[in-house]
């Protein structure tokens, strides 16, 4: 029986994060993971350049079902203070746009700062482990695994969601939840492209790769970012951003023309321009096939002296209102997070621990807190696991 203070489960940026954290305090540490390797997600994430903070970063940019729970652990473990240790280890970073922050190399940068904190600390990580049953006992916790057992005073659930299953995303820190009395909640796909079905779905495809600046509104939020078209539907910063906002059957609004009033900027471009066609002037604003594709799909393109009024306005509504609804999302394969889990109603905010089995953390994804993109979640994953290192 392998003895230890502390075992977190996953070895991805929340698991390592504790992991350091934990052990710098002189806790005897150890990492288990299934996969073969760690911080998959962190080599993949923001194009394999890791969006690792947000100078922007607080509590208004998280989703929860109980939104103050994620407050005290942004304030103790702020993304300043992650900077710190960027910067303590030299990686070279850049502010991309709105407050992001990607590596100037790659990815494996970040990765390996974390590495290198576990190791200098004396955290002890072990890969290809397999955890087969996990038991409370008076000591603390037992764990059966793929390596043998394992007995500690502390567990930590760092597990992850259910985004990308090919990175080995499981729903296993769900079951340890529901094992020690946790109420889970609904999860879903969050930041994720949405798939057309209908006679967008031509329009889509046609204009597959083409990106335009636009704001993306449902539910009573809005973001302004990039939409991307796909021969799938839509994707891009915007639509990811309002993804978490979405739920099935819902309608999106687009607005287009981001930087005008679109019936005023129309009423103008007919007083001073009116022997130009719609599409020559919105060659001027989209490329010039997305222009065509509009003109064509959506309007009737004919010199702007020639729309009556209520044509006009037709035309505005769906340039600055455009509506749909997506027939639905693209899942988990390729949702940058899961949005529900386990219910932080039932964990402390300060300590990330369990209120039904002392002993037992939840730090990261698992949790009920989703970030919005661009950084906020790699900074949850960060301050939650150093709440949780300071008291397991």
């Amino acid at each position: 029986m392998h003895s230890t203070d502390v075992i977190i489960i996953g070895a991805g940026a929340a698991g390592l994060m504790c992991a350091l954290t934990a052990a710098c305090r002189g806790r005897r540490v150890v990492l288990l993971d299934h996969a073969n390797k760690p911080g998959k997600k962190i080599l993949m994430s923001g194009g394999g350049r890791c969006n690792f903070t947000n100078m922007y970063t607080e509590p208004a940019n998280f989703l929860s079902q109980n939104p103050h729970f994620c407050k005290s652990a942004l304030a103790r473990y702020t993304q300043w203070d992650f900077i710190e240790m960027v910067a303590k280890h030299g990686v070279p970073y850049h502010e991309k746009k709105l407050g992001q922050l990607f590596c100037d190399n790659k990815s494996s940068d970040i990765l390996q700062m974390l590495l290198d904190e576990c190791a200098s600390a004396g955290a002890d990580l072990r890969m290809d482990t397999r955890i087969e049953q996990i038991e409370k006992t008076t000591y603390g916790y037992q764990l059966a695994t793929s390596a043998g057992p394992f007995q500690c005073q502390s567990l930590v659930i760092a597990t992850g969601g259910l985004s990308i299953p090919t990175l080995g995303a499981t729903g296993f820190g769900y079951q340890v939840a529901r094992q020690f009395g946790h109420s889970l909640l609904p999860t879903r796909a969050g930041l994720v492209p949405f798939t057309i079905t209908d006679q967008l779905k031509a329009l889509c495809t046609e204009l597959s790769g083409t990106s335009v600046d636009c704001i993306a509104s449902c539910n009573g939020t809005s973001f302004r970012e990039n939409l991307l078209f796909t021969h799938r539907g839509l994707s891009g910063p915007a639509i990811l951003q309002i993804s978490s906002f979405w739920e099935a059957g819902d309608s999106v609004e687009i607005n287009l023309l981001p930087d005008h009033d679109a019936l005023a900027w129309l009423q103008q471009q007919q007083a001073e321009r009116p022997n130009s066609e719609l599409k020559t002037l919105l060659g001027e604003i989209f490329t010039k096939k997305m222009a065509n594709l509009l003109a064509e799909t959506w309007f009737v393109s004919k010199p702007m002296k020639q729309y009556t009024p209520a044509e006009l306005a037709q035309v505005a509504d769906k340039l600055g209102a455009w509506q749909l609804v997506p027939a639905g999302t693209e899942g988990y394969r390729t949702a940058e997070v899961t949005l529900g889990g386990v219910d932080t109603r039932e964990v402390s905010s300060k300590t990330m621990e369990s209120l039904k089995s002392p002993g037992l953390y939840f730090i990261g994804e698992v949790l009920d807190v989703s970030g919005h993109l661009g950084g906020f979640n790699f900074q949850w994953a960060w301050a939650s696991a150093y709440a949780a290192a300071q008291f397991v």
